[in-house]
């Protein structure tokens, strides 16, 4: 996909700002482009540099799930601005770092502020999710944060996923689940058709059950779910104050419709924020 038929408008805000050497926006956005995690939603102070911290935060819990290790193969799908490559990379030693993204400019960032310590590598391809550049059985993690609503299609997402996994390899997801209700109107769930959705083309209708049946069908075994809607919510408090504190020469409008309908239905457990885990099955021996 040729970058001029991207539909970012949430990134293309971002990168704007952050090319004009906002602090505000450095502090919140200049490593991670997603939901925060806060231990304590009551202690969030609301800030740029909480924020920041909180999503930086996000980003160990998901990979926290992975059990990634030293000497292992690591790739992130869409792995945005670099900001969990980098953490992994101060985190590890002796690891192979790869990320991979549709947008090229977001790629352009992420190689001029991540910079491999000494004992890792690191390489960012741009690329499809579904069709992932990578060989068989080459990687021992595989990421995804906060991004798979994007993606094409979540089931061959994860068959390509499955393939480039080593055995016993593990991977990591962080996504919307809706409540398993099915006479919720879709749009609650998907982006617009006619109106403008800030944060681009997106899909969030896969409930837990789908996500069961579907990794089941394709091979993995699940390994946890973990609700964290609660520790997401002060998102939103910040991305509601944003608008007031910074000069912004853009229509806002979409934005904080979209993020106060997804706040509504999050605080009503009509959408839940999950991270899921699954692995390869390990080879077993022959008897």
């Amino acid at each position: 996909m040729a970058n001029s038929t991207l539909n970012l408008p949430y990134f293309d805000l971002i990168l704007k700002q952050l090319d004009k050497g906002d602090p505000l926006f450095e502090q919140a956005f200049g490593r991670h482009v997603h939901w925060g995690y806060w231990a304590d939603p009551a202690q969030a102070l609301y800030t740029a540099q909480d924020y920041g911290e909180a999503a930086e935060q996000l980003s160990v819990e998901i990979y926290s799930v992975a059990k990634v290790q030293n000497h292992q193969s690591i790739l992130d799908v869409g792995c945005g601005v670099g900001g969990t490559l980098a953490s992994l990379n101060e985190h590890f030693a002796n690891v192979s770092l790869y990320g991979l993204n549709i947008d090229e400019r977001q790629l352009e960032r992420a190689r001029r502020s991540v910079i491999a310590q000494a004992e890792n590598t690191i390489e960012f391809k741009q690329g499809d999710a579904c069709a992932l550049p990578f060989a068989d059985e080459s990687m021992d993690v595989v990421l995804a944060v906060e991004c798979i609503f994007h993606f094409g299609d979540r089931q061959r997402f994860f068959q390509e996923v499955l393939r480039v996994l080593k055995p016993g390899g593990r991977l990591a997801i962080s996504d919307f689940a809706p409540l398993e209700f099915d006479g919720l109107p879709a749009f609650l769930w998907q982006s617009p058709p006619i109106l403008p959705s800030f944060y681009g083309e997106f899909d969030a209708t896969f409930t837990l059950s789908k996500y069961r049946n579907m990794s089941e069908q394709v091979g993995f075994e699940l390994m946890q779910e973990r609700d964290i809607t609660h520790n997401t919510l002060p998102t939103y408090g910040y991305f509601q104050r944003l608008p007031f504190v910074l000069d912004i020469s853009v229509d806002l409008l979409p934005a904080i419709a979209q993020t106060l309908l997804l706040e509504g239905v999050s605080r009503l457990g009509l959408l839940r924020y999950m991270i899921l885990s699954w692995q390869k099955p390990p080879i077993m021996p022959v008897v």
